[in-house]
């Protein structure tokens, strides 16, 4: 049977005892090449360096909304295999096949991983040692997986994992990529920021995806590097095309509509959302996208706001081109003090107006084709002078602004930075040996 087919319906990797066991009397080392691997100091080898694995543990589902993760390993994968470890999921009451691994490969060299646990499983260190012995096993037996790891660089988008997970792989580096201050979120974990300064400890790079981020990082470690967003220009590029539809969830809105799309969490400002569909009682607020870490008591309801919920990504550039002005109403507050957003080339890579609350990383990057608004006032007259007066110039300096930045390009100097810390680890002159067109 081809491999594909027998996981790609997300077959679960399952230990039994006598499997399980077998494994842990035997060191990491041992089950996967019986004996350890060389380390980078002491072992160089220039085809790893073009096409070393990767493996990856993330905070974020792979399916759900495609940002930062997502573009960087869709392009990455042109030349190394990922293994895309998820936060776990709690199993079902009465699962037996509990634990286990659901193993799926959405795109090619992309492997998707997420643990299904006991919910009695609550404490990370433990669920990070049940993933541990689940990993050991598939990594030996699943087609997906088998051989294609030997000395991975570990690559982190939360800390909460490293102090049970990194250097257990048999790697031979760590990047610790930063694209929020996840300290500041709601719900965050009381001990995030001491197992984030393990994790800088640790990491050979260090990349942030804001320029704040940046500032504060480079405190802590001496190879902290700023990569902020890309964009897929010619994806959302699709929003000034004449043939692009837009969907009838928006078409049949009266105009204007005033719109975001993004996740819609306590990164967002309620009062200026409700004030601004206040203020323009005629015209339609479109909020797209899921909701996380917020009850649905907290959204304002009123006749002229309208909750989409989770767009597909290929729907976007649909979706925006029937939007006469762009949002980002983010509130000022601690969860949003070191964002960069996304969105922002993605508004501009549509031919958009765009409208923003101060968001400092948005005034130092994206201004003057952004209008920034100091307050709830001077938001709701932004957004009448976008509507009414759309500025043509700064309209295409911002489609400018976004064939300069797109994704691939970034992925291409992320990958670079890597390469040039994994040479100068093993001492080895750095040749920037980045293939022309490596990365796609």
């Amino acid at each position: 049977m081809d491999k594909n087919a027998c996981f790609a319906a997300g077959e679960p990797a399952t230990v039994d005892s006598a499997t399980l066991g077998d494994a842990q009397g035997r060191s990491w080392e041992t089950l996967l090449e019986g004996s350890s691997p060389p380390r980078l100091n002491n072992h160089f080898d220039a085809g790893w360096i073009e096409h070393f694995p990767i493996i990856v543990h993330c905070h974020l589902r792979w399916d759900f909304v495609w940002q930062r993760p997502q573009q960087i390993f869709s392009r990455l994968a042109a030349s190394h295999r990922i293994a895309y470890i998820e936060e776990p999921l709690a199993a079902s009451p009465g699962d037996a096949a509990t634990p286990r691994l659901q193993i799926t490969e959405p795109q090619p060299n992309i492997i998707r991983i997420v643990p299904i646990l006991s919910a009695s499983i609550a404490n990370i260190d433990d669920q990070c040692a049940a993933v541990l012995a689940l990993m050991r096993i598939a990594l030996l037996n699943h087609p997906l997986l088998r051989g294609h790891f030997k000395d991975p660089v570990q690559w982190f988008y939360s800390p909460m994992t490293a102090p049970s997970l990194l250097g257990k792989f048999g790697g031979h580096g760590v990047v610790y990529d930063c694209m929020d201050e996840l300290a500041n979120f709601r719900f965050a974990p009381a001990d995030i920021a001491a197992r984030e300064q393990f994790l800088m400890s640790h990491a050979d790079v260090v990349f942030t995806g804001g320029y704040q981020l940046f500032k504060s990082k480079s405190r802590h470690h001496d190879n902290v590097q700023f990569y902020g967003c890309g964009v897929d220009v010619a994806h959302f590029g699709r929003a000034r095309l004449a043939q692009t539809q837009v969907p009838a969830t928006v078409a049949q809105l009266p105009r204007p509509v005033f719109g975001y799309f993004g996740v819609i969490d306590e990164r967002l400002d309620y009062p200026l959302i409700a004030g601004l569909a206040q203020a323009f009682p005629n015209a339609s607020i479109v909020m797209a996208g899921p909701v996380a870490k917020v009850e649905p008591d907290q959204l304002p309801q009123m006749p002229n706001i309208h909750w989409l919920g989770q767009q597909p990504y290929d729907s976007l550039p649909n979706l925006v081109k029937g939007f006469d002005v762009c949002l980002m109403p983010f509130a000022l507050n601690d969860a949003t003090r070191y964002i960069n957003p996304t969105k922002t080339l993605e508004y501009m890579a549509a031919g958009m107006p765009i409208v923003s609350t101060a968001v400092a990383d948005v005034v130092r990057n994206f201004t003057p084709v952004v209008a920034v608004a100091e307050s709830h006032k001077a938001f709701f007259a932004a957004v009448d002078r976008a509507w009414r007066k759309p500025d043509p110039a700064l309209i295409d300096a911002g489609v400018r602004r976004a064939r300069g930045a797109s994704w691939t390009a970034t992925v291409k100097m992320m990958r670079g930075a890597i390469q040039t810390t994994l040479r100068a680890s093993a001492g080895v002159a750095d040749t920037i040996a980045v293939e022309a067109g490596a990365v796609q």
